[in-house]
């Protein structure tokens, strides 16, 4: 079993860096592979609405979305981290899921995402933590993506890597969250080795408040 941790920070080893290597250092402890992927620093457009990526399952732009799309296929877990800009995740992240999920199979057989679990993790100086925490999980419930939870809101405080070491509470909610997505990841593979299905699908329904 494999999880990809998203750094959505412009610095690469920074906050949000320590927090996802916490929750990698105790996937490991679990016997979890894990992947690191840094969204990096070039920019990164929101979505235009061209609506192509429901022809070819992938972005018209090609840039960091699509790479780690290329990563997701085999993976079956994820945690997204990003740092608080103004309560709320960094611009380039939002463009990031904005566009890797809009562009997704929504909740078909072919999602890259359908039923896998999934979490984020926020770095702060202070606040707008909970905020960004909300603003993030509304991928995954849309998506029907299980949501691992921790024994705390998912967050660590400090103005660099070296703060958030420092921060004993913030790095074991990181713990937490390995190890309630190991569990869960192996409740998942132990349901499918027993023949439990996926839940049955039935055609979406989408309605306009405006007629």
């Amino acid at each position: 079993m494999k999880v990809a941790l998203v750094n959505g920070s412009p610095h690469k080893n920074g906050c949000t860096y320590t927090a996802l290597c916490e929750v990698a250092k105790t996937l490991h402890e679990a016997g979890i592979e894990t992947e690191l992927f840094w969204i990096g620093t070039k920019a990164l457009s929101g979505c235009i609405a061209c609506k192509a990526c429901t022809n070819t399952g992938r972005c018209v732009f090609e840039d960091a979305v699509n790479a780690f799309r290329e990563i997701a296929t085999g993976c079956d877990g994820f945690v997204f981290g990003s740092p608080v800009h103004y309560a709320g995740m960094s611009a380039a992240m939002k463009s990031f899921m904005d566009r890797l999920f809009y562009s997704d199979a929504h909740g078909n057989a072919n999602s890259t995402f359908y039923m896998k679990p999934a979490a984020c993790v926020l770095s702060a100086r202070r606040a707008g933590t909970t905020a960004a925490f909300d603003q993030m999980n509304k991928y995954f419930t849309i998506q029907e993506m299980p949501v691992v939870s921790s024994r705390y809101w998912n967050m660590v405080h400090g103005a660099n890597a070296e703060d958030v070491l420092q921060d004993q509470e913030g790095l074991y909610t990181m713990r937490v969250l390995g190890r309630n997505m190991a569990f869960l990841l192996q409740c998942i593979q132990a349901g499918r080795e027993s023949g439990v299905p996926l839940p049955q699908k039935e055609t979406p329904v989408r309605t306009n408040f405006v007629r």
